[in-house]
Formats: C-alpha cells, structure tokens, sequence
C-alpha cells in the first residue's frame, strides 16, 4: 500500500498534467526525441562536460585538487543514487501513471517501479552542484541540463513535479554535505597519483619541456639573462584559491 505521498495534492498532479499535456500535443517525432534525450540524451552531455573539465582541469596550476574535485562528481552520483534506495522504498510512491491513467506514458518498463524521488534527475543535479565546484561555466550549463532533465520526466508522464524536486534536493544535499569529507581525501590522492606513472592523467604535460626555462639560446647563453640589465618577469600566476575556474 502506498503512503499518503501518493495522494498528490492539485498543483503538483495539475502541473503534470499541464507538461504532459504538451507531448499529446506534439507530433509524434518530437515525443520521441524528448524521450530519447530525457532517458539518455542529458546523461550523455553530462558526460562530455565531465570530459570537457578534465581537460581544463589538468591545465590549472591547482590540477591535482581540481581533479580530485572532478572525482567527486562520480562518486557523489553513486551516492546520492545509494541514498534514495531506502528513500524509495519508505515512501512507496507508484508512477504517476498507476493512479492517472489520463497520462500519455512515453517509455516503457516504469511500471512497478518507485517514483520518488527521481533517479534521473537526481543524477544530473548531483553532476551539476559537483562539477559547478571545480568549474563554475560547465556548471552552469549541467544545471541547465538538469532542468532539462526534471521537464523531460514529467513530458514522458513517468514522475510527478516533486519527484524531480525531491531528487535535485536530495543530490544537492549530499554534494554539499559530503564534500569537505570527499576531498580531504581525495586531493592528497591525487597529489600522489601526480608522482606516479599516471601523471599525465593529473596534469598536462608542460609545453616546450625542460628547455622552456632553463633552455640557452643561439649563443649558447642561458635565455634567461639574454637582456642584459633587465630582469626576466616572472609569468607564473599565484595558484587559485578557489576552486572553481
């Protein structure tokens, strides 16, 4: 028997009703696609922003803890998904479409499985808080994605508006909570993988090699005290104190 979380109040079922409403008015190509992206499509640009900060990331002078923070996306998915396990299951909420059979479903295999919260959108707000703390651009457009993400759920009538709220706030919770822990272990994790064999994963390669600085010149004259009186400015950038770029 569900709990009373089931019996949704008349502005979370009228919301739903109103975004579904839109796919029984859509042709049937744009319903498939707002599937396609809804059940897969985000997750797989979610992915590439992932990508996207580790290439930036090892190019920072602070790499090693920007790293250590894109590991943190991952793992903060993996446990926010672990967290809503017995959260499902306590408050037994069944898909929208059990109790409103009005709803246009736009996927199969839903039936029979809880509703609140949202894994889905879960995921994507985990991705999006964590990776907004390392990079604060590529943040911002995986928010953007996990808003996406919670429209798309409702559009294919498999979660009721505060499953997708309960699942951003369940992600945001356990991103925040957890990350001073998360990385108190794993900056000096990947300080340490930055003195192995794995390096270049950790940081990129600096450019030019061992003869950028202490390189000699035509002449065979350090490059550095080439300019006879003036002094060679140094290029270097104090390292960030935040952690987002």
């Amino acid at each position: 028997m569900s709990t009373p979380l089931a019996d949704t109040t008349n502005p979370d079922l009228g919301l739903l009703y109103a975004v579904n409403g839109l796919a029984k008015r859509s042709p049937q190509w744009l319903d498939h696609l707002v599937s396609w992206i809804g059940e897969y499509g985000i997750l797989l640009g979610l992915a590439m922003l992932g990508l996207v900060g580790w290439l930036q990331a090892r190019r920072r002078p602070d790499a090693p803890v920007a790293i250590a923070g894109l590991l943190w996306v991952p793992l903060s998915v993996a446990i926010a998904e672990l967290a809503n396990l017995p959260i499902a299951a306590i408050v037994d909420r069944p898909r929208p479409f059990v109790d409103h059979p009005g709803l246009l479903v736009l996927v199969d295999g839903k039936a029979g499985t809880h509703s609140f919260v949202s894994d889905h959108s879960t995921m994507t707000m985990a991705v999006a808080v964590s990776l907004f703390l390392v990079n604060r651009k590529l943040g911002w457009i995986a928010g953007g994605l996990a808003l996406l993400q919670g429209f798309c759920r409702m559009f294919m009538g498999v979660h009721y508006p505060t499953d997708v709220i309960g699942g951003f706030a369940l992600a945001v919770a356990v991103v925040l909570l957890l990350a001073p822990i998360a990385m108190a272990v794993l900056v000096p994790f990947c300080h340490a993988l930055s003195r192995t064999a794995v390096a270049p994963l950790i940081r990129a390669p600096e450019r030019g090699g061992a003869g950028g600085a202490g390189g000699t010149g035509r002449g065979g004259a350090p490059r550095g005290r080439r300019r006879g009186r003036g002094a060679v400015r140094s290029e270097e950038q104090p390292p960030e104190s935040d952690l987002a770029a």
